[in-house]
């Protein structure tokens, strides 16, 4: 809707603009103060008839008076007086101080626009689009005005309509070739989706091959924007959804940054320069990376890049300390993002397809077995908040518990039951899965929970066999009468050399699993991302130790075969210095290995029950960890 050209002069005009701290036109003109003409002379009082008489026949029906500035509080001769030294200090737009000799004051940079300058930039401001276009018509005839000109805060008749928001004052400007500069950031940053329009079309007419564009060719004192700043990064910062699809739609592209530590010339030019605007330009990329629409309108697969750009930044966190918490604020919304699109999905079912999704091979299908590869690089990017959505928990609980209905509608007694009985089956559920692996007795041990309950039993019968080996339990129980046999079988069990006993043999078996399945999880996932896991690097480690053990006690066995008198020549060994009776001694030596071997398996059970909901806060407070290791220690000694 146009507005009247007839504009009341005793009513104030109150400014579109939110902050305060801005200068309006109009607000001149609410007040009742004499008015000022100014000539180059200097000041001369002139009246408010004065300066009516003074309009054109053309502009009459716009009345409008305009004051100039203030008289100044001294004169130029008042300042030779005195001594006044004329060079000033002035804040430029970017609120550094300036020392300039002809530096121009405020109210001198007002008296610097003539006064129909004034009028056409009060008339932008009001929305007097009648007015405007006038006055613009006549400045393309005659020249009588700057159409270009700027309000001592450096705004132009364009950067006004677009704080206004006043689409067809933006479009008249442009129809008559007002420079654009870089009003298509301003309008940009303002999220005046029309005018970005507008200005775009004018750039795609306007701009040349070869040539910088508008917001490009400003000098860097003058401009609002640092030269990083392009409109697809300025619109991503402000994460306009509308904006950002009208950029890309017409080709606009947003490059990755180089890296941290790239030494090519454009970055080592960029840090000489100046270091500070080389890293906060890298800042403002990113920043502009991890907008949520841009990742949703650029991106194929959202989620993937979300985690992956949140890690990148968890790096750059740890390589730039000075901007760490700024790295970790864009890191923190590109994990929100990612967990919200979890809200979205609407069944299980497409929970499943998003959770199971691999770029690399086929789609999912409702029915097959879920290896959830999403859900795993999740937890190897350690993205907690995408893993304990409550969405992602409620399908892995009904995945975990899948072949025990009813189990968590169970009291604890029946519960602890339930999983003593599948315990104590262990060893039927693991001969029927080697034999049988297609039978429905076999296929019970896929299930997860039932798996984990199976290999937990076994695990604990593993650490059981470790500690009646080293009690030596057979020699302590026998179930004969006989005592001198039963003292000779004891003698005979604790020599140097002695044949590996029954529960020695048990435990080979079971170390030999454990090496088997340690050798086909390598195999599965690859050298680098087995060592990832310090788990992984400490089950090798307990059956390098158990080898160790084995070797050791094959070769203590040798010698004792191989030299009958063996025990006398470790007899006159200890008698002559104990450094070179254990350097010697084979058996002891795989005895202080496997007692260091059976603090390993120990150190698991912690793996296994720290990510329960109970035991993981309970290993987390201090008292109950100084036990916990203090129990250790004096197993250890044992």
């Amino acid at each position: 809707m146009e507005k009247s050209n007839d504009v009341n002069e005793e009513t104030p005009y109150v400014s579109h603009y939110p902050d305060t701290r801005r200068y309006s036109m109009a607000s001149a003109m609410a007040t009742n103060r004499p008015q000022y003409h100014v000539d180059n002379q200097g000041y001369s009082v002139n009246t408010t008839q004065e300066a009516d008489e003074s309009q054109e026949g053309e502009n009459r029906d716009t009345k409008i008076n305009i004051p100039t500035s203030q008289p100044p509080l001294y004169s130029a001769a008042f300042g030779d007086k005195f001594g006044i030294d004329k060079k000033i200090k002035r804040f430029s737009i970017h609120g550094m101080m300036e020392e300039e000799g002809n530096a121009l004051k405020p109210h001198q940079e007002i008296a610097a626009l003539s006064l129909e300058e004034k009028r056409f930039l009060l008339a932008v401001e009001r929305g007097d689009v009648a007015t405007t276009r006038r006055m613009l018509q006549k400045a393309q005839e005659t020249g009588y005005i700057n159409i270009n000109c700027v309000d001592p805060l450096g705004r132009s008749a364009l950067l006004m309509a677009i704080d206004n928001e006043n689409l067809e004052m933006v479009e008249l400007l442009i129809n008559h070739r007002v420079d654009t500069k870089d009003a298509l950031l301003h309008a940009i940053s303002e999220e005046f989706v029309e005018a970005v329009e507008v200005l775009l079309d004018h750039e795609d007419c306007s701009h040349r091959d070869g040539e910088p564009h508008s917001w490009e060719a400003l000098p860097s004192e003058t401009a609002t924007f640092t030269p990083d700043i392009t409109p697809l990064i300025l619109a991503a910062h402000r994460d306009n959804y509308e904006i950002i699809k009208i950029l890309l739609d017409r080709g606009s592209t947003l490059p990755l940054p180089h890296d941290v530590r790239c030494g090519c010339d454009e970055c080592v030019t960029s840090r000489m320069e100046d270091s500070l605007r080389h890293s906060r330009s890298r800042i403002n990329a990113y920043r502009a990376l991890a907008s949520p629409s841009l990742i949703a309108l650029s991106s194929k697969d959202p989620i993937l890049t979300a985690f992956e750009l949140s890690w990148e930044l968890r790096r750059l966190s740890f390589l730039e300390h000075e901007f760490k918490n700024e790295y970790m604020e864009l890191r923190k919304q590109c994990q929100d993002f990612a967990t919200a699109l979890l809200d979205h999905t609407r069944s299980s079912h497409e929970l499943e397809v998003l959770l199971n999704h691999d770029p690399t091979g086929p789609a999912f299908e409702h029915g097959e077995r879920m290896h959830l590869n999403r859900l795993k690089l999740a937890v190897k990017l350690r993205q907690k908040k995408f893993v304990s959505h409550p969405n992602v928990q409620q399908l892995l609980a009904s995945i975990w518990y899948e072949g025990l209905p009813g189990f968590r509608r169970k009291n604890m007694a029946l519960q602890s039951l339930e999983i003593c009985r599948i315990g104590i089956m262990f060893p039927l559920f693991s001969v029927a899965y080697v034999l049988a692996p297609h039978s429905s007795f076999g296929q019970t041990m896929r299930k997860p929970f039932i798996k984990f309950i199976c290999h937990s039993a076994s695990y604990f019968t593993f650490l059981f066999l470790l500690m009646l080996a080293s009690q030596r339990i057979e020699s302590v129980i026998d179930f004969s009468n006989d005592d001198n046999k039963n003292l000779n079988k004891s003698e005979e069990l604790t020599k140097r050399g002695a044949a590996p006993t029954f529960i020695e043999w048990m435990i080979l078996s079971w170390v030999s699993g454990l090496i088997w399945s340690e050798v086909k999880q390598l195999w599965d996932v690859g050298l680098k991302e087995y060592v990832h896991d310090m788990w992984n690097v400490i089950d090798f480690i307990t059956n390098s130790l158990y080898v160790a053990t084995v070797a050791l006690r094959v070769v203590s066995y040798y010698q004792f075969v191989s030299h009958p008198n063996v025990q006398q020549l470790l007899a006159s060994i200890w008698y002559e210095g104990l450094p070179g009776f254990r350097r010697k001694n084979m058996a002891l030596q795989s005895l202080e290995i496997c007692r260091i071997g059976i603090m390993f398996p120990l150190f698991s059970v912690a793996y296994v029950l720290a990510p329960h909901s109970s035991f993981g806060q309970t290993m987390r407070k201090p008292f109950i960890k100084f036990i916990c290791h203090s129990a250790s220690y004096f197993t250890f000694l044992l």
